[in-house]
C-alpha cells in the first residue's frame, strides 16, 4: 500500500514538473528587471522647485462627473461595435459569511507622507500634442481624462513651447504616469494593503518623461506602463462592451483594472497568486494558469486576510505548531496538558515560568501535514489542514489570517522540486517520513496574496467576487472624488495583526 502511494504522487509530482519545465524551459535563469537599461542620461531635466506649483487634492480644473453621478459620456470613451462580453452580474450588498456587512474603516494618511514631487522637462508641441491625445483618451484605461488638466495643457500648445508648456505638460504626464503605472487609487483608501509595488523604482517618473521626449514617442512610453497579466486586458475588454448606464458594473471593473496597477506590472516568469474573495489559489508560468487550489481565508474583522506580496523561501514537510498563548493560557490547554498529558503535544516550562505548547507532526496537526514558508510581519502563510471538509463551503473564511490551501503537499512537493532541486523520489520519502523537515529554496518564487471583486475566475471566465472585508467602498469613493495627489506612502499603516493561530 505504501509503496503503491509513493508511486502515484511521485508520478503526480513528476508530471506536474515535466509540465512546467516544458513551459518554462529557462526557469533557472533570472530575467533582467525591464526599465533599468536604455533610458540613458538626463540633460532636460529642471528642478521641481521651477514648476508652478500643482493645485491641491481637493480642486479639480474641470469638474466633470464621476461614475454614478451623470450618464454623460466622457471623452476619449471605448469606441461602440467592439467585442461583445456578457459579464457576470455584480451581487448584492456586501456581506460576511454570517450576513453581516462588514465595512472597514479608511485609514489615516502615513506621518510623513509628502506629496510626490517630479521634475520639468522640455516639451515639444508636437510631443505635447500627443500627450493631449492620450489623455483624451485615457478613459480606456478606467481612468477619467479631466484629472489629468486636458484644459489647462490645451492652452499651454496654444501658446506655444516655452516655460509655461513644459511645467503644465510635465505636470500632466507625471500624474497620468503615476496613476498608470502605480494605481490612481490614494493609499489611505487601500485597507490592509501591504504590498509594495517596485514599478515607481524599477521606472522612475522623470526617466519615462525623459524617453517619450527624447524618442517623441508619448504613446508608447504611456502604453509600456499597463500591467502584463492577461485580467488587465480582459477587464479593459470589459469595459469597452459595457453601456454608460451600467454604472456599477463600470464601477467594479475600473476598481479591479486600478488593483491591477498597484501590484508590480510582470508578475514574474513562475509565481503563485491568490484571490482572497475567490478563494482559489493559482501557480503560473509565464501568465498561464499550471494548477489551481481551493483555499480558506481568514474571516472577516480582526482575522481578516491582509494583501502581501512575498517570496516563498522555504518548504516544511510535517510542520509543528507551537500554540498561540492566547490558547495556552487564555483558554488553559497549557495546564490541561501537564494535567494530562495529550499524544501530539510537547509541553515545556519556560525560564520565567510560562509554558510552551508545541503541537508535533502527524495528520491532526493544525498546519496539516505542509507548510509554505513565505516570511513576513503578519506571520501570513499557505498550509495544509486536517479540516478538509471545511473546502466544499461556498464561501470559505474561517481561518485567522493565513490561507489553508486545497491538495497543499502536492503544491509543496512542486515547490520542493521545482526552488530546491529536490528529486521526486526525495520529495515523497521525506513527506512519507512523517518527521519535522524544512527544505529552504535555492530559488525564491513570488506569491500574492490579492484582493480582486471582479475578474476572470479559474476557468477563465469573467465572473464578480463577494467584497469579503468591505474593501470595495473606500477605493470606489476615491474614484468619485477628484483625483489626489501621491505621496511617498507606498503602503496601508494600519496596525499589523500577527495573530500566528491558524484554528
Amino acid at each position: 500500500m505504501m509503496n503503491t502511494r509513493k508511486l502515484m504522487m511521485g508520478g503526480m509530482i513528476l508530471a506536474l514538473g515535466t509540465g512546467l519545465g516544458a513551459l518554462y524551459p529557462a526557469m533557472a535563469q533570472d530575467r533582467p528587471i525591464e526599465g533599468k537599461q536604455g533610458l540613458g542620461k538626463l540633460p532636460n531635466v529642471r528642478p521641481a522647485s521651477m514648476a508652478t506649483p500643482a493645485p491641491t487634492p481637493t480642486t479639480s480644473p474641470s469638474p466633470t462627473p464621476r461614475p454614478g453621478a451623470s450618464p454623460t459620456p466622457r471623452p476619449g470613451a471605448a469606441p461602440s461595435g467592439g467585442p461583445t462580453l456578457r459579464p457576470t452580474p455584480l451581487p448584492g450588498p456586501s456581506a460576511s459569511p454570517s450576513g453581516t456587512p462588514t465595512p472597514y474603516p479608511t485609514p489615516s494618511p502615513s506621518p510623513g507622507a509628502t506629496p510626490v514631487q517630479e521634475a520639468v522637462v522640455n516639451w515639444s508641441v508636437a510631443d505635447a500634442g500627443d500627450l493631449l491625445a492620450a489623455i483624451m483618451a485615457i478613459g480606456e484605461e478606467g481612468l477619467f481624462p479631466a484629472d489629468y488638466q486636458p484644459d489647462a495643457l490645451r492652452a499651454a500648445i496654444k501658446g506655444g513651447e516655452g516655460q509655461a508648456l513644459d511645467e503644465q505638460a510635465s505636470r500632466s504626464f507625471a500624474w497620468l504616469v503615476e496613476d498608470l503605472r502605480d494605481g490612481r487609487t490614494p493609499m489611505t483608501a487601500r485597507v490592509q494593503w501591504f504590498a509594495v509595488d517596485p514599478d515607481q523604482d524599477d521606472n522612475p517618473t522623470t526617466a519615462l518623461m525623459q524617453r517619450a521626449t527624447t524618442n517623441h514617442d508619448v504613446p508608447g512610453t504611456l502604453a509600456s506602463l499597463a500591467p502584463t497579466y492577461p485580467d488587465y486586458a480582459a477587464l479593459k475588454e470589459a469595459l469597452a462592451a459595457t453601456p454608460k448606464a451600467q454604472t456599477k458594473l463600470r464601477d467594479a471593473i475600473r476598481i479591479n483594472m486600478d488593483r491591477w496597477r498597484w501590484l508590480p506590472r510582470d508578475l514574474g516568469p513562475v509565481y503563485l497568486i491568490t484571490n482572497v474573495p475567490e478563494f482559489q489559489l493559482r501557480l503560473a508560468v509565464n501568465g498561464r494558469n499550471i494548477r489551481t487550489y481551493r483555499t480558506i481565508v481568514g474571516k472577516p474583522g480582526r482575522t481578516a486576510t491582509p494583501q502581501l506580496a512575498e517570496k516563498v523561501e522555504a518548504v516544511v514537510f510535517n510542520p509543528t505548531w507551537t500554540v498561540p498563548q492566547s490558547i495556552v493560557v487564555g483558554e488553559g490547554l497549557g495546564q490541561q496538558l501537564l494535567a494530562r498529558p495529550r499524544a501530539g503535544y510537547k509541553v515545556t516550562r519556560m525560564e520565567d515560568g510560562s509554558l510552551q505548547v508545541v503541537q508535533q507532526p502527524g495528520n491532526s496537526n493544525s498546519l496539516g501535514r505542509m507548510k509554505i514558508d513565505m516570511p513576513n510581519p503578519h506571520a501570513i502563510y499557505l498550509h495544509d489542514t486536517p479540516s478538509k471538509k471545511l473546502f466544499d463551503a461556498q464561501v470559505r473564511a474561517f481561518s485567522h489570517g493565513c490561507i489553508r490551501t486545497d491538495r497543499a503537499v502536492e503544491l509543496g512537493m512542486t515547490m520542493a522540486i521545482l526552488g530546491a532541486g529536490m528529486s521526486q523520489e526525495d520529495a515523497v520519502a521525506t513527506f512519507e517520513a512523517g518527521k519535522y523537515k524544512k527544505v529552504p529554496m535555492t530559488r525564491t518564487f513570488p506569491v500574492y496574496l490579492t484582493y480582486f471583486t471582479y475578474g476572470r475566475d479559474i476557468n477563465g471566465s469573467l465572473a464578480a467576487f463577494n467584497d469579503l472585508y468591505g474593501r470595495d467602498g473606500p477605493v470606489i469613493d476615491s474614484f468619485h472624488a477628484p483625483r489626489a495627489l501621491h505621496t511617498t506612502q507606498r503602503k496601508s499603516n494600519e496596525e499589523v495583526i500577527k495573530l500566528d493561530n491558524p484554528l
